[in-house]
Parts: C-alpha cells; structure tokens; sequence
C-alpha cells in the first residue's frame, strides 16, 4: 500500500508540476486579465456598488427561494476552508513570503472571472421541482455552447473533485487541528465530522444555504478581528513585513545568490495555485452557488461573487499570512495547519492552538457542506431523473472520503487536490472565454438599465432566452 501511495504520489507531482507551471497559471491570470479588460474593470468601477448590492441581498425574493446572500454565503463555506489557514501557510513554507503578492493578484483579476461565471451562471440555470434553482458550468457550456461532451466531462471533475478529494482536504485539516488541540483521535474525529455533516445534507440546498448564512459571516469575522489584534501587538514591524512580501515577490533579496529565478518560480507557484485553491475563481466551482440566488438581474449576482473573492483572499488569506509572518515561525520547519496553529501560539500564547482548531472546524466544515453540494448540482445535471436512492448512495459515498480525509496521507490528498483542480477549471475557464461576448452582452445591458434610472434593474426574460443554443 505504502508503494502504491509513493508511485501515485509521484504521478501526481509530474502532473502537477506540467499542469500548474506551463498551462494553469497563464490560462487562469490570462482569462483574469481579459474579463477585466473587456468588461472595464468592473472589480474597481464597481467596487462600492458590489458591497450596495451585496447589502441588498438579504431580502426574500418574490419567489421565496434562495437569497443572493445565502448563495454568497453558501460559495464562501467552500471557498473558505483549509486553503485560508493550511493552505497558505504551504503556500509561505514553500514559496516564501512573496507568495502573498500573488495570492494577491489572483484576487484581484480573479474577481472579474467570477463576475462572469456568476452571470452566466445565473443565464443559463435550471429551475428545480421544488422552485429553487440550479446551474454552473456544465449548464452554461452545454446550453450557450451546446458542447454536451465537456459539460459531462466536467460534471464528473467537479463531482471527484470538489465532493470527493477536496473533502477529504477539508476534513484531512480538520483531524490534524483538532489532534493538536485536543488529542483527540483522528477516527473520531471522523465520526463527529459526519453526523454533522449528515444532518445537513439530508436537508438539501436550503438548508445548506441557511446554515451557511448563520456560520459564515461569524466565522470570517472572528478570524478577521483574530488577525487584526496579533497585527496591532506588533505593529512596528509591519511595515517591513510588507516590504519582505513585495521583495520576496520579485526577488529583489535572492538576486546576490544567484536563485532568483528559481525561488520568484516558487513563490508564483505556489501563491497562485493557493490562491485558486482558496478563492476558486476560475475554477467552476462558486458559479454552482450563484445560479442558486433569486435575484432580478444576473449581473447582481455577479457583484455579490466579486465580494466572495475579495473577502475569501484579500481579508482572511491576508489575515492568515500576516499572522505567520509577523510571529516570526515561518523559518520554524513546520507547513500546513500547524504552521499556523504555531504562528498564533507565539502571538496569542496557548490559547492560540486552541482558536485555530476551533476556526479550522468551522471552516472546513461548511467548506465540506458547499462542496458537498457542487456534487449534488452536478449530478443533478448528470442524472436529472435521480430518485431518492441514487442521491443517498453519493452522499454514503461522500461521507465515506470524509472519513478517508481524517486518516488518509496527507500531501497524497493536497497532490490529488491541485491536480482535480487544475483539469476541472481548464475546461471551465475554456467556457467562460467562449462565452464571453454572453457576459459582455449582459453587462451592458445592467448598465444601460441603470443609466435609465434603475436602481434595481429587472432583466427581461426573452433577452436571457436569446441567448440559448437552438
């Protein structure tokens, strides 16, 4: 078994290594860079407007179904997890600290990128029985692009990957925490993790998406306010740790040894390929969420994404690479969750062990529910007939690699992870630039609405309809 895992793991890493340091990264920052420049920069025009419209979003639709809230917060359960606390401390250990400045900008540009998954999310959804909705990628690239076969081939990406691997990631995270804190063992902690996990899924999206409204917004908060207090009790020396984030991005401090290439590679590596894996814009994953909202125009919704991004990466990443670097452990030889866990220790004393595994609980707990629920859209699209049997064996299925994630191998698990990663937001991000005159087309058409006096404008049903392939 041990041999097995060494040669898999050794596929894994040659994989990774084509996939994320000749194809990924350009596709991901070059569909980034175009959306923002063909939409104008909406992520900075717009930038007020997005938390206006995200305030907004509370409310109850006429149709009583999901709220654009809810469907934020539903894309945040996933999008923050273990790649805000675990994963960026991998990303530091190995790329150093100017692994930041590029999480940094992956946010950024990827903030146009979900804009548009989010409108043509909302485009090209489904309406279900009970009068909720559903869509995401393989809705828009079969229905706008009518390419069945890669909507079907990435339905089975999202489904291994999101509710499979990505879960085990979560609950993988999640043993590691709570055995450092607590000493508890990882089989229970698997136990745990799935009772709980199960008394939400049998409720389907809307229960999904009010937990997460509840859990969410708390969770990110705390952390955040966690953060800014380690920030204030060594605030003299955060000018220069900003200073090491730029320097170390360019490599300004490698050059007298003759590594700059080398280790500037690294920190582009790992910054963005974190920075994906926690904001998962591009990737095809939150527009799964987004089709859920009931909002009246699909550039709301697209708005209300752009926040998810910024909130996931530019505050809680932030808050978690700052933590680190201003307690002086990222030298310590430690990576992962206990990078972290020892970076609030020495800025929070023993208390801070404790915190992180109680924030890593929740945090990769709802990231468990989202992902959890990606699977289940998409399996929809795959089966729409599926009867009650069918949708129990997945979620039997998707339990039994919670479990797995408890007392699997861990780099086997993040390996797997960046790889299902990387296939599944190639062919997303092929479908959104395909669709891009799509997303265009319905932008303006927000703009010109409100040009006319619409604070809220109402998008006609037949102009969304054209946009279907006969």
């Amino acid at each position: 078994m041990e041999q097995f895992q060494m040669s898999l793991m050794s596929l894994l890493e040659q994989g990774n290594s084509l996939l994320w340091g000749k194809i990924m990264i350009w596709l991901l920052l070059g569909t980034g860079v175009f959306y923002t420049a063909r939409l104008r920069f909406p992520q900075i025009r717009y930038f007020a407007h997005m938390f206006k419209v995200t305030l907004k979003g509370r409310a109850k639709g006429e149709e009583g179904g999901i709220t654009s809230f809810q469907a934020l917060c539903t894309g945040l359960a996933a999008q923050v997890g273990t790649g805000n606390l675990a994963g960026v401390a991998t990303a530091l250990a190995s790329g150093g600290p100017g692994a930041i400045f590029w999480m940094w900008m992956t946010a950024l540009v990827g903030m146009a990128t979900v804009f548009a998954e989010a409108i043509l999310a909302q485009v090209f959804r489904v309406r279900n029985e009970d009068g909720t909705y559903r869509g995401g990628p393989a809705y828009y690239i079969e229905r706008g692009l009518g390419a069945k076969w890669a909507a079907v081939a990435f339905s089975i990406c999202i489904i291994i990957s999101m509710a499979f691997v990505f879960n085990a990631v979560q609950c993988n995270s999640i043993a590691a925490g709570v055995s450092v804190a607590f000493g508890v063992n990882n089989h229970i902690t698997a136990l745990v993790v799935i009772a709980l996990t199960s008394v939400v899924i049998f409720g389907g999206i809307r229960r999904i998406a009010q937990v997460a409204e509840i859990v969410v917004p708390v969770m990110a908060g705390l952390y955040i306010l966690t953060a800014l207090f380690v920030v204030l009790k060594h605030i003299d020396m955060l000018p220069s740790v900003i200073k090491l984030i730029f320097s170390s991005a360019f490599g300004a401090q490698q050059v007298a040894g003759g590594v700059l290439g080398h280790t500037v590679a690294k920190a582009f590596r790992y910054g963005v390929a974190r920075g994906l894996f926690s904001n998962e814009a591009g990737m095809g994953s939150t527009p799964n969420a987004h089709a859920t909202a009931e909002v009246k125009h699909p550039a709301r919704q697209g708005f209300i994404a752009m926040l998810g991004v910024f909130v996931d990466t530019v505050l809680v990443c932030t808050a978690t690479g700052a933590i680190i670097l201003l307690s002086g452990t990222l030298e310590s030889g430690k990576t992962g969750i206990e990078l972290t866990q020892l970076a609030v220790k020495t800025g929070l004393g023993d208390f801070g062990p404790l915190l992180i595994a109680v924030a890593i609980i929740f945090f990769a707990w709802t990231s468990i529910l989202g992902n959890y629920y990606y699977g289940e859209s998409n399996l929809r699209y795959l089966f729409p007939k599926i009867d009650r049997g069918g949708m129990s064996l997945y979620r039997i299925l998707v339990l039994g690699m919670v479990y797995f994630g408890a007392i699997g191998h861990v780099p086997l698990v993040w390996e797997m992870a960046d790889f299902f990663n990387g296939i599944m937001a190639m062919i997303n991000l092929v479908g959104i630039l395909l669709l891009s005159t799509v997303t265009v087309k319905v932008f303006e058409n927000y703009e010109k609405l409100r040009g006319e006096g619409s604070d809220d404008p109402r998008v006609d049903p037949e102009f969304v309809k054209s946009f279907y392939r006969k």
